[in-house]
């Protein structure tokens, strides 16, 4: 019997004695605690000057958190940056992308600080700088450019079509136009946009131009996440150089190879597994070891649903999802939502897993997908 990651609780998964191969990256030793990792990336940031040399008193400085669908330690990122910097002016921007605006409970956010809650669907508040070559418009909240610094944080870990996340995503998409971000992810799928790719990935390429035509200096503060969920190490610094160095810490502690197999049953813990937005990424992860034919199970509870339908079916699945599967391949989802729910998707429904089970001539299981860099055996 095992125990997979869905939502508020475990899905207890019974293969009925059948054998599978797990895959799971090797554990890492428990890390420092993340306030003395942020003190010593503060302290040595990688190709910028320190805070204290960017930022004068009574500087405006906009400090870019993430929304609730990303768990990160939000909390002490600021309490390291405001130790840092205690006489500026601060304004707290929530990067929600194409998410919507934030539920600000969720976020434990100081309440003495100016907070920015992001509706990239509002025309209001954005500012256009610019076009990339591949014509992603550059349209940007306001108070990063009306500030005098801006500080990105955020969390390295694997993404499925920008490489990794963090870095200048906490800008834009994260402070940017929802119709300006669809654009950039139009580029998920070209060759190069994968988990774990950087250089070479259109679509980070695009980010990190559009974020280069912000006039407002910058400064990154990333924790570098292991699959256990914790912050292992953190950068500083530019926002190029210093992210990339953080990847190349991520990638092998993310990276796990295994064998292709008529039937893959993955899942993840919340809040990947909180709606079929954000499952999406645990479909992506796992597409490399689905056979011809096969069939991907995601198991998530997806308690929050499967809005915005039009969204979640022609932006995520119909272009970002679905290529990356064998033509003939099946999708399910097992899940609290109804069938009837899950039919308006490019999902199939599944009560139970019993008879993809006992029919597969090869099993793989995946706990904790949407954290992993997946490479099929040859």
């Amino acid at each position: 019997m095992l125990e997979l990651p869905y939502g508020r609780v475990p899905y207890r998964l019974d293969l009925g004695g059948r054998a599978a191969s797990v895959l799971e990256p090797p554990p890492r030793p428990s890390p420092p605690p993340v306030e003395d990792l942020l003190a010593q990336a503060l302290r040595t940031p990688i190709d910028r000057p320190s805070l204290r040399t960017l930022a004068n008193p009574r500087a405006r400085v906009t400090v870019i958190v993430s929304d609730a669908t990303r768990a990160e330690p939000r909390s002490q990122f600021l309490a390291a940056l405001r130790a840092e910097l205690p006489d500026v002016r601060w304004t707290i921007a929530v990067a929600t992308g194409t998410h919507g605006p934030a539920s600000l409970s969720a976020l434990d956010l100081p309440s003495d600080v100016a907070v920015v809650n992001h509706d990239g669907h509002a025309g209001r508040d954005l500012v256009e700088l610019g076009v990339t070559a591949h014509g992603t418009p550059m349209r940007v909240h306001r108070c990063v450019v009306e500030a005098d610094l801006v500080i990105a944080t955020g969390c390295i870990k694997p993404h499925y079509f920008a490489g990794f996340g963090a870095g200048v995503k906490a800008i834009f998409p994260g402070l940017g136009e929802a119709t300006a971000i669809r654009i950039n992810h139009r580029l998920k799928t070209a060759d190069g946009a994968r988990a774990g790719i950087v250089d070479g990935n259109p679509c980070r390429e695009d980010l990190e131009e559009a974020v280069a035509l912000l006039p407002t200096p910058t400064f990154l503060v990333n924790g570098v996440c292991a699959p256990d969920g914790l912050v292992h190490a953190v950068v500083a610094g530019d926002l190029r150089t210093a992210f990339r160095r953080g990847c190349a810490l991520a990638r092998p502690w993310f990276t796990v190879r295994g064998p292709r197999a008529k039937l893959v049953i993955a899942s993840d813990a919340m809040p990947v597994s909180a709606s079929l937005y954000q499952a999406a990424k645990i479909f992506t992860a796992c597409a490399p070891l689905v056979a011809p034919g096969g069939d991907l199970v995601v198991v998530a509870e997806c308690r929050d649903g499967v809005e915005p339908i039009e969204t979640v079916n022609e932006a995520i699945f119909r272009i970002g999802v679905l290529p990356r599967l064998p033509s003939d391949a099946t999708i399910h989802l097992v899940s609290v939502l109804p069938a009837e729910v899950v039919e308006r998707t490019l999902v199939r429904p599944l009560a139970s897993l019993e008879s993809l089970v006992t029919r597969a001539d090869s099993i793989v299981v995946v706990p904790r997908a949407s954290q992993l860099i997946i490479e099929a055996d040859s």
